[in-house]
């Protein structure tokens, strides 16, 4: 179904084929993803890029963090349109009126500062960006890691809020000018194939190897032309899970037409590779051999087709609670139980969200679904269009009617399902869901007070499958069914009667409307001469999520409140983090006052320098093999700052988001040697004499020392590698925030 090929290819004429007539170098130049780049590159330093972008997108997560940074750093109004969706935080009742309290700051934000303010349930954030915000050539931020919108012609990019903060400072987004994967399609999906099995198999193709890691994929080929809009839109959004950073696709009539049903026919053009291009290395998919799929905990990399699956699933499944009981420890997940009689029964089915809530794929779950029956047994089936227009046209074909009919139950837009706060599944109930992720502990259950579930990823016509057939897992491509695709027809005046569009109409008179639970971040000090950090936190894991560091879920409403947030850093997986950090951040506070904490009294007589303490700052440390995959929320690295956290020592980031979120936070990400040795434990002490001078010397190899618990000290040597003149000094300020306070004149 899938090739990778390592090395560069040229595209001539639209086909990978030799080329002696362009050095790569110049044929670089005519992807699609450099010419949208470089239309939005200030930068006039070759392989460096400066990006600033048409439009931001936030939601209710993350959008108050984003304006309170912005605020105390000058801002006076939002330079391009900001729109602020009101999805994840959507369940009002969870944590009082702290929820709906955000959702009334965002909107006297957005009549301050001329924003975009999109009411609860009206839309997910990235289906209002579909509709409203994206056109060919342009490029969007959001705080999202799903921002992708290049199979409309748009380069999205995921990133954490300090970014969009830049950017409504009119500052830009920097960065290194990325690689171009080129991905080829051929063939039509046979009936019964979704966005879903394509996605699920490139991500399983691609992830674990760090083929697209921060690359921006490019999708063109003979196969675009046989894919829906929707369908291109589905397997767009889970570029994300594949770690690159962007996506855009080449442009056709079925894109023109995209843009005229939403009344936009002027954001339309046409987006093709040059003549020749290069590219730095392909993904080839046959979209003819495609076959429906299935992703297992704990990752949407974990893929197989369902029949291989089925076919194998005491085996498979075995090794899935193997993987939950070295990660859960006494918590026990027994999926094998699942296994009746050679067949999978799932527990539920939820199609939800930017990747499964979409018109195409609800259609023809209903036409899958038409008079039959979800039953009346543990199996349930819930269906959450991904906006009101999408909702509303469902329901004038009569898909609506037929799903109800079913037995499924229609909720509304809300990205919940996706990150554990909606439709949360029974202890040990296997989910099936067409959303974007499947981590541990995004459906919502807590191992740590022995609650565990798990969640498989598939797409929406296999789950209906599943769904007429009692709940075990079936492969559409197995059934026989009656669709023809209707066409959709936008109907925007749902909008215009909630949506508050304010761009261009600031009131700097207006005032902001607070809740008891919107607080200001704590102050944050520059980095010291010296750094001395504790590991709060030893993680062997191959992979940590954004999703462990800061669980998603019910502290969802409190990421307007750093100080309550970050009691919930890392619980589910090393519940003794923030402890062991507040009893650093305590020790570190007594020498801030003057004092001289028997602690480090003990450390720096073992580093022979007593006098070195004045002049050196003490926090917490994560260390982790490769942190960061999965979601762009800063508050991943906030959360740890606020308790003190000053270091991440890893091999590798997973994401460059998670990285950039660590700087703009100013938490040093230290970096090891690939095969270089960590043997060290939570108590141990990492020293790194002489590091604020080393910053602003440019330096990227430190030679630092650990002390261990029994007052032991070897020599260890870490790396910073890459830090613009920007990053160095948002390290030295001790933030980003810190940052442009000391530049506050620049924005004003």
């Amino acid at each position: 179904m899938i090739k990778l090929t390592s090395n560069g290819v040229y595209l001539v004429d639209g086909k990978p084929a030799a080329c002696a007539d362009l050095s790569p170098e110049e044929a670089r130049k005519n992807t699609i993803a450099y010419s949208i780049m470089n239309a939005h590159n200030v930068s006039d330093k070759e392989g460096a890029m400066r990006i600033r972008f048409d439009a931001l997108a936030s939601h209710d997560i993350t959008y108050v963090g984003i304006i309170q940074t912005a605020r105390a750093s000058g801002l006076k109004e939002f330079p391009i349109p900001y729109a602020m969706t009101n999805c994840h935080n959507s369940l009002c009742a969870v944590g009082g009126t702290i929820n709906e309290d955000d959702h009334v700051f965002g909107l006297s934000a957005a009549k301050k500062y001329g924003g975009i303010y999109v009411p609860a349930n009206q839309s997910v954030i990235h289906s209002f960006a579909r509709e409203e915000l994206a056109g060919c050539g342009k490029m969007i931020l959001g705080s999202d890691s799903h921002t992708r919108y290049g199979a409309l012609g748009t380069m999205g990019i995921g990133e954490g809020g300090p970014e969009l903060v830049k950017q409504l400072l009119r500052n830009t987004y920097d960065i290194k000018t990325p690689e171009v994967v080129l991905v080829y399609l051929t063939g039509t999906p046979k009936r019964g194939i979704g966005p879903h099995d394509v996605a699920i198999a490139l991500v399983g193709a691609t992830f674990a190897n760090g083929f697209a890691k921060n690359k921006v994929l490019e999708f063109v080929g003979p196969g675009v032309k046989n894919l829906p809009i929707d369908f291109r839109n589905g397997i767009d959004v889970m570029t994300t899970e594949t770690t690159c950073l962007s996506s855009i696709w080449e442009t056709d009539d079925v894109v023109r037409k995209h843009y005229a049903v939403h009344g936009r026919p002027e954001d339309y053009r046409e987006l093709r590779p040059g003549k020749v291009a290069y590219y730095d290395s392909m993904i080839e998919i046959d979209l003819d051999k495609m076959e429906s799929m299935i992703a297992l905990p704990f990752h949407p990399s974990n893929a197989y087709t369902i029949h291989e699956f089925v076919a194998n699933a005491d085996e498979i499944l075995a090794g899935v609670e193997a993987e939950a009981s070295k990660k859960f420890g006494k918590c026990k997940l027994d999926l094998r139980s699942k296994v009746k009689n050679g067949r999978v029964l799932a527990d539920q089915g939820i199609i939800a969200g930017c990747a499964g809530g979409m018109f195409d794929s609800i259609d023809e779950a209903a036409a899958i679904l038409r008079g039959k029956s979800t039953g009346a047994d543990y199996f349930s089936l819930s269906v959450y269009p991904t906006s009101v227009p999408v909702s509303l046209e469902l329901t004038k074909i009569g898909a609506t009617s037929d799903l109800l009919r079913a037995g499924a139950v229609i909720k509304p837009s809300f990205c919940g399902p996706c990150f554990g706060a909606g439709d949360v599944p029974a202890n040990n109930g296997l989910s099936l869901r067409h959303t974007t992720r499947n981590f541990p502990n995004r459906e919502g259950s807590k191992p740590g007070e022995g609650q565990l579930s798990g969640v498989a990823l598939m797409d929406a016509r296999s789950i209906a499958a599943t769904a007429a057939n009692g709940g075990y897992i079936t492969a559409a491509t197995d059934i026989d069914y009656d669709y023809t695709p209707h066409e959709y027809s936008y109907d925007r005046s749902v909008y215009e009667k909630r949506v508050y569009y304010g761009y261009g109409k600031a009131n700097a008179d207006s005032e902001l409307v607070f809740g008891p639970n919107i607080t200001d971040w704590p102050t944050q000090y520059e980095l010291a001469d010296n750094l001395l950090v504790k590991l709060a936190a030893v993680i062997h894991d191959p992979v940590t999520t954004t999703d462990e560091l800061i669980p998603s879920g019910e502290t969802s409403s409190y990421r307007s409140n750093p100080l309550r947030l970050a009691e919930f850093a890392l619980s589910r997986r090393v519940p003794e983090y923030v402890g062991n950090s507040k009893a650093v951040a305590a020790v570190e506070a007594a020498r801030r006052n003057g004092g001289s904490p028997e602690e480090l009294e003990k450390v720096f007589a073992a580093l022979g320098g007593k006098d070195l303490m004045a002049n050196t700052q003490f926090g917490s440390c994560v260390f982790a093999n490769k942190p960061g995959d999965g979601s762009a929320r800063e508050q991943a690295a906030s959360c740890q700052k606020v308790l003190g956290g000053f270091a991440n020592i890893c091999y590798e980031f997973a994401t460059k988001r998670y990285r950039s979120n660590c700087i703009n936070w100013g938490i040093l990400p230290f970096t090891l040697a690939e095969g270089a040795e960590f043997p060290y434990e939570v108590g141990d002490y990492v020293f790194v004499g002489g590091i604020r001078q080393a910053i602003i010397d440019g330096k990227e190899e430190f030679a630092a020392k650990v002390v261990k618990a029994d007052g032991t000290v070897e020599d260890i040597t870490l790396y910073v590698k890459g830090l613009t003149e920007d990053k160095k000094e948002i390290i030295l300020e001790g933030c980003l925030m810190n940052y442009y306070k000391a530049h506050s004149e620049d924005n004003v």
